[in-house]
């Protein structure tokens, strides 16, 4: 077993939700050594604005982004990736049409007395 925690995030509020995205970007933002002012100019919002993102109040989607990438957060973006899930049928007709074997090219030459 690891000892990593599971959160249950389904339980929890909205405001809640908000409040751990805060905490997770002023950790992240501590860790890389950063005043607000410093990630705030980098990102191109306020300070005042970033506060308010690490206190888990209203921001919008686009600030929240900014921020993971002067962070170099994006990585987490990997979450949202949306892979369409193949058949059983396709994936069997896929390795039905698979190459099995390796064929020999056919030269032609033109004049085989050179040879």
């Amino acid at each position: 077993m690891t000892d990593k925690s599971y959160t249950n995030w389904d339980s929890m509020s909205d405001k809640g939700l908000s409040k751990q995205v805060g905490l997770y970007i002023k950790h992240h933002r501590l860790e890389q050594n950063k005043t607000q002012n410093e990630l705030a100019y980098a990102a191109g919002i306020s300070r005042s604005t970033l506060s308010l993102l690490e206190r888990g109040e209203t921001v919008t989607l686009s600030t929240f982004i900014q921020v993971l990438r002067v962070l170099d957060l994006l990585y987490i973006m990997d979450s949202f990736t949306i892979e369409a899930p193949v058949s059983p049928i396709a994936l069997a007709k896929m390795e039905q049409d698979k190459r099995k074997r390796a064929s020999t090219t056919k030269r032609k030459t033109k004049n085989k007395s050179n040879w």
